[in-house]
């Protein structure tokens, strides 16, 4: 829908239909309705980080991908860093319930700024015409993607190593997203103030994590470094860094454990912000970037689906431990890094067959 209908719109939508459905959480009564509006969550943010990438690829050229994915990628980070201590403040002031509608309505306004402030390159009035001139260069040489395009990136090896590698991302992020502050108060002891103040120190960590992941593989690109070296140092190096969230299940100092969590939550932003500049470096066309990002993450967020579950039901058996969770996150940490250093190939747009390609109409040169 991002790649047909255009970022400005599809993205608006998605907001549009994730805050309503985060309100309506509110008036959960159940269980069932519960999980019934959270999937509905789910539908609408899925546009999120496909459109984010999407506005990568049109608004920046190869050595500024980077960092402007550590960006964007850092406003997830500092979500979660904030809504500890602002939803239990929240909660405690108004309750749980207008704590969902407090965060719909914040969607909902943002809706209102996106559209007043957001237009591609071609329709942006101020954009001097050597700066589009510049950006036009800077994409793939298939300027249009026919019908059915997509399915030739099923065929190829490195759209698959990228699916893999972000599904070991993602299961090491869940962690935080998901089972994170449940850990701190089962296996720490944190009250719901400390859970506020100590627990967002992971998440403050990842901001900066963010920016200089994009950053470094930038600077290293525009030191003379190919982009599959610039790109793959920094994705393998992260997610390496991620694996110390395993050494966490073995220390029952607080500031110990903490310094792990952040230190893997950190290389995780690290290594997200390569991840989001990979669709625009590979995608075969302009009109494929947003349809590469939702393959990977559609993947990925297999892994929280998977995470939840399987820490759930080994605490359980455990009776309470963490230890088999906090590893296997750690070993998927590895893992990914392995994926993108052997299974993805070189990081350059994806060649289509020849009866699906069609050549540009008119090509801009720098």
């Amino acid at each position: 829908m991002i790649d047909r209908l255009g970022v400005r719109v599809s993205y608006a939508c998605a907001v549009i239909w994730w805050s309503i459905c985060t309100a309506l959480t509110a008036g959960a009564t159940g269980p069932y309705s519960i999980f019934a509006l959270r999937l509905a969550l789910g539908i609408g943010e899925a546009g999120s980080y496909p459109s984010n990438a999407k506005v990568a690829a049109v608004w920046f050229p190869k050595g500024e991908r980077g960092i402007a994915a550590g960006i964007f990628d850092s406003g997830s980070r500092a979500g979660s860093a904030l809504s500890l201590p602002l939803v239990a403040l929240l909660i405690a002031w108004l309750g749980w319930k207008l704590a969902f509608v407090a965060a719909g309505g914040l969607g909902l306004i943002w809706v209102f700024v996106w559209l007043a402030l957001y237009h591609d390159p071609d329709k942006h009035r101020s954009l001097p015409a050597n700066e589009l001139a510049t950006l036009k260069a800077a994409q793939p040489c298939s300027a249009t993607a026919p019908p059915g395009a997509w399915r030739e990136l099923l065929r190829r090896r490195t759209v698959w190593g990228m699916m893999l590698g972000f599904f070991c991302a993602n299961f090491v992020f869940y962690f935080f997203a998901t089972w994170f502050p449940s850990y701190l108060v089962s296996a720490h002891g944190f009250s719901l103030k400390e859970l506020g103040l100590i627990g967002m120190i992971p998440g403050l960590v990842a901001i900066p994590a963010a920016w200089l992941g994009g950053w470094t593989s930038d600077r290293l690109y525009q030191k003379g470094w190919s982009l599959t070296a610039a790109r793959k140092s920094c994705l393998v190096g992260g997610l390496l860094l991620s694996s110390v969230i395993g050494l966490s299940a073995f220390t029952t100092q607080t500031w110990l454990c903490i310094t792990f969590l952040s230190l893997s939550f950190g290389g995780i932003a690290f290594t997200g912000a390569n991840i989001w500049s990979l669709p625009a470096d590979i995608a075969p066309s302009p009109d494929l970037v947003a349809t590469l990002s939702g393959l990977q993450n559609s993947a990925a967020n297999i892994a929280g689906i998977v995470i939840a579950s399987f820490t759930g039901l080994m605490v359980s058996l455990t009776h309470g431990s963490f230890i088999i969770p906090l590893c296997a996150t750690g070993i998927f940490g590895l893992l990914g890094a392995l994926s993108y250093l052997f299974i993805v190939g070189p990081i350059a747009p994806l060649e289509l067959s020849e009866t699906l390609c069609v050549p540009a109409a008119h090509p801009v040169r720098s």
